[in-house]
């Protein structure tokens, strides 16, 4: 094959494991609902800012918000689970497109900057790990990827001799989207300043490329001052980098999703730093120290450094060779490197090809068909904007939380109680008593409940919980 054909392998396979099933895996997760509403609050008001929460950026729902109106969002729907399905669809298809997107921009900075030895091998880990399903998620990480991506690649094409004066500025902007997507995009600063440094060592060049990176973000303390609310705005920020957990924790979910990954990647991370491999460092350590020391750490916030483990992997493998003398049969080394991506490939299939969310459709119509409007529905994003945004159903709390800080306008509450609520029971006296004073009308469980979760690659669905068994609870609600 061609060189310039090389590229189709990774497009292909990503395209086929993003779009092969994307509303039924993974399961909607908690944060899928708060963007989607907040899309949807931006295009019905037309506001980017949803009323005083200033935990992230507003540019993810700006985007989300403008894909949803291209595509004249809402779909019309029943109560039926299928047809529910459909509201997620348009979402997911988009965040799949930017997962392939971004597996071509793996290939193409692997080959500016390695070969096209290790831009094949590491955008095909990227296209076909367990880990790419993450991607499909609607969350702002996968969002501010191609961002990112784009703005190293264009660093990259600058620091070379024939590099043109105006990718310097355009690198800047395309960061500066990242950033404000989602603020801790921020880290990667050093890595692309390092890039553009690097062509005439000029400060001059560095000012030009580093005002739309700090411009661009600033947007968004501008908006809160605008709106006469930026003590929110600070005491929001300073919320988020205060709240904090391990990264053992993230760790340990990364060895359930994709321990393969996780192993040949951390070696590549090791061998980059015995080799000295400015770039992959710069890339990694930074973000990791990050991660190691500011905020809530969930198992999604990989995101940005799966490209730079896919290439360090990549550049390991392929030197292999070098340090082990049965591998410099290239057939075996071939198989070796084969083998792993079957693998890869083979584990995806395995857990990609179940419908995670259908048991949270299932339990949305049942309470759709069953809904009364004396009742107030106590339920997670993922439900409450399609209640109220689609269905126009009334007393209905952006979110079950909201009980501890309003009160609920009637005497009887409707809970769909799914595993992001059984884990928020005792966040406050409120969704104790929601949960303990309702009794289970009727509970959806999903077919995936048969496999074992402690058994590879079914471990994946550790993190498929919210869709696994869900709860519809009934009763009374006396304030306590």
């Amino acid at each position: 094959m061609k060189k310039k054909f090389l590229i189709l392998i990774p497009l292909v396979l990503a395209s086929f494991v993003h779009l092969l099933n994307p509303v039924g895996y993974p399961e909607i997760f908690f944060d899928e609902g708060i963007y989607m509403r907040r899309a949807m609050t931006t295009i019905e008001t037309g506001s980017p800012q949803e009323s005083y929460l200033y935990d992230h950026p507003y540019l993810g729902q700006l985007i989300l918000a403008g894909v949803l109106q291209i595509t004249n969002y809402p779909p019309d729907v029943s109560a039926d689970p299928q047809s529910l399905q459909s509201l997620y669809l348009i979402p997911r298809l988009f965040m799949g497109m930017l997962a392939i997107l971004s597996t071509f921009l793996v290939y193409l900075i692997a080959r500016e900057k390695f070969g096209t030895n290790v831009a094949l091998i590491s955008s095909t880990l990227f296209a076909v790990m367990p880990y790419t399903w993450i991607f499909d998620r609607i969350l702002l990480d996968s969002i501010l990827l191609p961002f990112l991506l784009a703005s190293i690649l264009l660093a990259i094409h600058y620091a070379k001799p024939e590099g043109k004066v105006w990718l310097a500025p355009l690198s800047g902007i395309l960061l500066g989207l990242a950033i404000f997507t989602k603020i801790p995009a921020f880290v990667f600063i050093p890595l692309v300043i390092w890039l553009v440094y690097q062509k005439r060592r000029k400060f001059s060049d560095m000012i030009i490329w580093i005002m739309p990176v700090l411009l661009i973000p600033m947007l968004w303390p501008a908006n809160a001052i605008m709106l006469d609310q930026f003590d929110l705005w600070i005491n929001d920020v300073l919320w988020q980098s205060q709240r904090s957990n391990s990264i053992f924790e993230i760790i340990g979910y990364f060895l359930y999703i994709d321990p393969v990954l996780f192993a040949i990647g951390m070696t590549g991370i090791v061998y980059a730093g015995i080799t000295r491999n400015k770039f992959v460092l710069f890339w990694f350590v930074p973000f990791m120290v990050f991660l190691s020391l500011v905020g809530f750490k969930q198992y999604f916030h990989w995101i940005p450094l799966i490209p730079i483990l896919c290439i360090a992997a990549s550049i390991w493998l392929l030197d292999l060779p070098k340090k082990i003398k049965t591998l410099q049969s290239k057939r075996l080394h071939g198989i070796v490197i084969v083998s792993i991506l079957v693998f890869g490939l083979s584990s995806t299939l395995l857990v990609i090809t179940n419908d995670m969310s259908i048991t949270q459709f299932e339990a949305l119509s049942f309470v759709l068909q069953n809904q009364d409007d004396k009742n107030t529905i106590l339920a997670s994003p993922v439900y409450t904007w399609i209640l109220y945004d689609v269905f126009d159903i009334s007393n209905v709390p952006i979110d079950y939380s909201m009980i501890l800080f309003y009160p609920i306008p009637t005497n009887v509450i409707t809970v769909i109680a799914d595993e992001h609520f059984m884990l928020d029971r005792n966040r406050g006296v409120e969704i104790i008593h929601a949960y303990n004073n309702t009794e289970s009308i009727q509970s959806f469980e999903n077919v995936a409940t048969v496999f074992d979760n402690r058994i590879y690659p079914y471990t994946n669905l550790r993190v498929n919980q919210e869709g696994m068994l869900i709860d519809i609870r009934e009763g009374q609600w006396i304030k306590p």
